[in-house]
């Protein structure tokens, strides 16, 4: 083959090279620059949400379902902590441990089949240790066998919005390393969640069962008396481990849950909560490549973290108690008024990057009936208002609909006040039509 053909080739490859990789560097410093200051993670998906309102600050191919390893474990706690509230459990029932809990593989505190211990015990077994053995015991007490719980997970999964979730089992083990005889034959696939959804339920469990975060941050717990070691916390992110020499360059300030994971299959996942200064943020990362014992997850995490509490600061968009522009008053019907003055019942509060400005818009404005009928007290609501706005974080349209309530009340006018109106009304439409003639 000519030298001189051969030249032209290598010119055209290292040509084509260069413009993929200028392209391709051109396209990151694009995705960067998307959100000035935003973190680049090592993950295959992540999100940050504020834990107060729901409010995503950040999100990382956050509605791709993945494997979530025992960050499943957290609809099993919160279904466990439900069963208690409802009085279906009690933390003090002793229970006897099942063959298929004591077969279960993986985290675990060697839990015997027919060994006895209380929800309680089993609780802090399943939150602090990711013990898979504790887990599917919690399952079937409260449902009877693991199958039927998966189904109230899954059931429980659709009602709380989580989109992208299926379970299989109550521990996030893959279908393969669960007991052969206890495998499920109702549901098909793998345990799959997205971030997005692991955000979601964490946003759930902490406004539904908040005391929770009281059993996560423990650092250690002495499942029994004969036991040389106490179970040791996974989550090294916990705020409590500044002191301790080997695990202070993961600890946060303020984190206090939630849930580690970890498979071949999934990689290091991690949903973590943190509160500082009065705001409580979620952040989660799933598929964090690496070790399970590297704690790069956790440094992952970090970054989701203080992109949130450094970068972000509350603002008022709508204040409470304020007039609605063009939308005053709205009318009544029998009142000594035909008018009642409103105002928003209560504020929005965002979470908005430092400098940003929100300017919401009124969408639409309702009253509770059409018309309202005297009479009114003051503080009554009787209607709605809906703004639209950009969520400066996201770039996500966002409405959101907040009362109306009467600043002054309208008593109810008395049969001869409304007599002389209507008579009033009947005159000055008939003089209307006369006018409309010419």
């Amino acid at each position: 083959m000519p030298k001189a053909f051969l030249s032209k080739r290598l010119v055209a490859v290292v040509v084509l090279v260069s413009f993929m990789l200028l392209f391709g560097l051109s396209s990151i410093a694009s995705a960067a620059d998307e959100v000035p200051g935003a973190p680049q993670l090592q993950a295959n998906s992540a999100i940050l949400m504020d834990a107060e309102t729901g409010q995503v600050l950040y999100q990382l191919n956050a509605d791709t379902a993945a494997p979530p390893a025992s960050m499943s474990k957290m609809m099993t706690e919160y279904l466990v902590s439900m069963a208690v509230k409802q009085g279906k459990l009690s933390w003090d029932d002793k229970v006897t441990i099942g063959e298929n809990a004591a077969k279960q593989i993986g985290s675990r505190i060697l839990l015997a089949q027919g060994d006895q211990h209380t929800i309680k015990e089993l609780y802090i077994a399943m939150a602090v240790y990711s013990a898979n053995d504790a887990t599917v015991q919690l399952a079937e007490e409260v449902s009877g066998s693991e199958e039927a719980f998966v189904k109230l997970m899954n059931e429980t999964a659709v009602e709380l919005g989580m989109t992208q979730s299926h379970f299989i089992n109550s521990t996030g083990l893959d279908r393969a390393d669960m007991p052969e005889k206890y495998r499920p034959t109702s549901v098909e696939g793998e345990t799959m969640m997205s971030a997005r959804d692991a955000a979601t339920l964490a946003y759930r469990i902490i406004k539904d069962d908040p005391e929770f975060l009281e059993t996560a941050k423990i650092q250690e717990y002495k499942f029994r008396q004969r036991d040389k070691e106490p179970m040791k916390n996974w989550n090294w992110m916990l705020g409590s481990n500044k002191d301790n020499p080997t695990l202070r360059k993961f600890a946060y300030e303020g984190v206090d849950g939630l849930k580690t994971g970890h498979t071949s299959s999934a990689g290091n996942c991690f949903t973590g909560t943190a509160l500082r200064n009065g705001t409580r943020l979620i952040a989660v990362v799933m598929g964090v490549p690496g070790g399970v014992n590297d704690g790069k997850r956790f440094l992952e995490t970090a970054k989701l973290f203080d992109y949130g509490f450094k970068s972000f600061e509350k603002k008022t968009i709508i204040d409470a108690k304020a007039v609605v522009p063009e939308h005053e008053s709205l009318k009544v019907k029998k009142g000594k008024s035909t008018e009642v003055p409103v105002v928003t019942a209560s504020d929005l509060t965002v979470l908005v990057p430092k400098g940003a400005v929100v300017e919401p818009v009124v969408q639409e404005v309702k009253s509770t009936e059409d018309p309202l009928v005297a009479p009114i007290a003051q503080g009554d609501k009787v209607g709605t208002v809906t703004y639209k706005y950009k969520d400066p974080s996201t770039q996500d349209e966002k409405t959101v609909t907040i009362d109306l309530i009467a600043s002054e009340e309208v008593d109810k006018a008395s049969w001869w006040r409304l007599l002389l109106r209507a008579i009033g009304n009947f005159f000055s439409s008939l003089f209307q039509g006369i006018v409309d003639l010419f």
